[in-house]
């Protein structure tokens, strides 16, 4: 196990004693009825009654505890020539980002509860855009697999293909993440900061679909990788 994987650990532990925190010594704070769902203008259209929030407040937690079990089986489940043991401290690093965003995002929640004022639509736009920019510095040393990354049919049927697609992501992720972060400081309008992370999203899908069958027509698409075989992002 690496750093990040006992990190992911600590940060679910934090989240659910952060919950228990609020639900026995905060409980008397909270409205009648709990917001524990927001649409994307921040506007809450979910509730639950104050007796009952406990139970809303517990389902990221107990997200977070499946998502470890989850980080743990995954590598287990990989075919040989996907192993995810080729890049396991990425691999944690990528599981660690992730476990962080739940976590940010129930601390939006709990303080929105305690705060009907509180703007968590903005907190969490701002969370997502972090999360895409410290993704995309590590795309490139994401190695070919069925978990993590852009997994499209041409990205996990070209080793070349794949690593291209992955340096386009990374470039593109950590541009819009860095950029959103800043129009939301700012001030803008929270649809611009969503459209910056949309579009760098789905670039990469085209992209590959676009490189592989230009590959294709050139004749350059490489053999099958050997399983486990190494091959070089550079």
């Amino acid at each position: 196990m690496t750093r990040w994987f006992y990190a992911s650990i600590l940060l679910t532990l934090a989240t659910a004693g952060g919950t228990w925190y609020v639900a026995h010594f905060r409980y008397d704070e909270l409205p009648d009825r709990v917001p524990t769902h927001w649409g994307i203008r921040g506007e809450a259209d979910g509730w639950a009654d104050k007796e009952d929030a406990w139970q809303a407040f517990l389902f990221v937690p107990c997200l977070m505890i499946g998502f470890q079990a989850l980080t743990l089986v995954l590598p287990w489940l990989s075919p040989g020539k996907f192993d995810l043991d080729r890049f396991r401290r990425t691999y944690h690093y990528v599981m660690f980002l992730a476990t962080g965003l739940f976590a940010y995002i129930h601390l939006g929640t709990l303080l929105a509860s305690l705060r009907p004022d509180f703007d968590v639509s903005k907190m969490v736009l701002g969370g997502i855009c972090l999360f895409f920019a410290l993704m995309g510095n590590v795309m490139g040393k994401v190695r070919r697999n069925f978990y993590v990354g852009v997994k499209t049919p041409w990205t996990l049927a070209s080793e070349t293909v794949w690593n291209r697609t992955h340096r386009v992501a990374g470039w593109l992720w950590v541009g819009a993440g860095v950029a959103g972060c800043a129009l939301i400081g700012a001030g803008v309008p929270f649809y611009w900061s969503f459209g910056l992370i949309m579009v760098a999203a789905f670039v990469p899908v085209f992209y590959s679909l676009w490189l592989y069958k230009r590959l294709e027509r050139q004749g350059r698409l490489e053999p099958p990788a050997a399983p486990n075989q190494e091959v070089s992002v550079g």
